[in-house]
């Protein structure tokens, strides 16, 4: 890289911070979601480049896709974190049920429902596998603002999201490997490919957990352990592009070994979180940025289709998972999937992986993905206050709710 480039790059990187820095501001002052908002700057960098300059899609080349792995490992280390002895034995069966009846039902509605509207098998499949990401955030933080995290309703939706994610990095993580298998055509060395790149995910994520796990322990909080935590980063997300593993289940599994096993693991956890925001800030900035402008128009169709068939599919999901609750217990409303509907981060990631494995449908996988995400913060937040005020008059009409983490 020439000095004018390297001049450039680094010009770039300090105006999209400085531009998340706006975006704080405005968010802080509207009803607009900062995710939406750092979307939307990204989708303005696409519009200068390719529609101005008259450059192909794509902004910081070389530089875009390692920025982008380790926001994504980032967050997949911490949602592992959600995943202690301890937490999981708390949320009880009736949070399992419900999250994975609105995990499978949900993404089987968008996936088949693509699929029988004639849309190729790697879109459906992949986008059937994004449709059950949530953003944890957004839900969590309505709730709150509502103030009926007490109720059995908010104690079931909170609970939900805090797996949620974890549920989606699993289904997609087998959602790609099944790809991979069907076209490969290559029989028993597909299979075994496929093994590899879920199992080998497990095992780098062990590898690297279980020492750090250790390590974690013994260090004290500071710069030490800040060291640690951009090597355990660095560590996952090289492992599994030299290995060509998922590193969305390697990262979640490390995460979930140094949670078990560590003595002080939430200093690890809360060096990432201290450190992941910049790299947040240049992952939805250059997603939004990937949009290729040209292919709009060709995605508009299957972008409008998703969107629809995944609040189909939420709205299917909590009524089938309420369902089985209610067999249990009762007092649920049939409804509370749609307060899983908000959707970011972890769902633009698999969208970006997918397109580096199937780069004949990445720009048609970014703009359903991107387009349908910035609808999703943006609508996502009212579906949960909705949702979650119809629950909190149910929840008001039944006293014998009990604590939902526990039945």
């Amino acid at each position: 890289m020439d000095t004018p480039q390297y001049a450039l790059v680094l010009l770039m990187l300090g105006t999209l911070l400085s531009l998340s820095i706006l975006a704080d501001f405005i968010a802080g002052r509207t009803a607009i979601p900062r995710i939406s908002l750092l979307v939307l700057i990204g989708v303005g960098v696409a519009v200068v480049q390719q529609w101005v300059l008259g450059q192909s899609a794509g902004v910081l080349e070389g530089l875009s896709e390692p920025l982008i792995q380790l926001a994504l490992v980032m967050v997949a280390f911490l949602l592992g974190g959600e995943f202690t002895w301890d937490r999981l034995r708390t949320l009880g069966p009736v949070v399992a049920v419900f999250s994975f009846s609105v995990v499978l039902v949900s993404g089987l509605v968008v996936g088949a429902g693509l699929w029988l509207l004639g849309f190729p098998l790697i879109l459906a499949v992949t986008l059937g596998a994004i449709a059950v990401a949530t953003d944890p955030a957004a839900v969590t933080e309505t709730i709150h603002e509502q103030r009926v995290a007490h109720t059995r309703t908010g104690r079931l939706l909170l609970s939900t999201v805090a797996v949620d994610d974890g549920w989606g990095i699993v289904v997609f993580g087998l959602a790609m490997a099944f790809l991979g298998w069907h076209g490969s055509g290559e029989g028993a060395q597909a299979v075994l490919t496929a093994l590899w790149e879920l199992g080998g995910a497990v095992v780098l994520g062990v590898i690297v957990g279980v020492p750090a796990a250790w390590l974690t322990g013994r260090l004290a909080a500071g710069e030490p352990t800040r060291v640690e935590a951009i090597a355990l980063i660095l560590l996952l997300a090289g492992g599994a592009a030299l290995l060509h593993v998922s590193e969305l289940l390697a990262a979640m599994v490390a995460g979930a070994m140094v949670a078990n096993l560590a003595s002080h693991h939430t200093r690890s956890f809360s060096e990432i979180e201290y450190l992941k925001w910049p790299f947040l800030v240049f992952f939805f900035v250059l997603a939004g940025a990937s949009l290729d402008l040209g292919n709009l128009q060709v995605a508009v169709g299957i972008t409008l289709a998703y969107i629809a068939l995944r609040l189909l599919g939420r709205l299917l999901g909590g009524w089938f998972g309420s369902t089985l609750v209610n067999a249990r217990r009762g007092a649920l409303p049939r409804g509370l999937g749609m307060a899983l509907t908000p959707q970011a981060g972890v769902a633009m990631g698999m969208a970006l992986l997918a397109g580096e494995r199937f780069p004949e449908f990445a720009s048609t996988l970014m703009a359903a993905v991107v387009v349908s995400t910035v609808a999703f913060e943006a609508v996502g937040p009212w579906l949960v206050r909705m949702t979650v005020a119809r629950a909190d008059s149910s929840d008001n009409d039944n006293k014998q709710d009990g604590d939902i983490t526990r039945d």
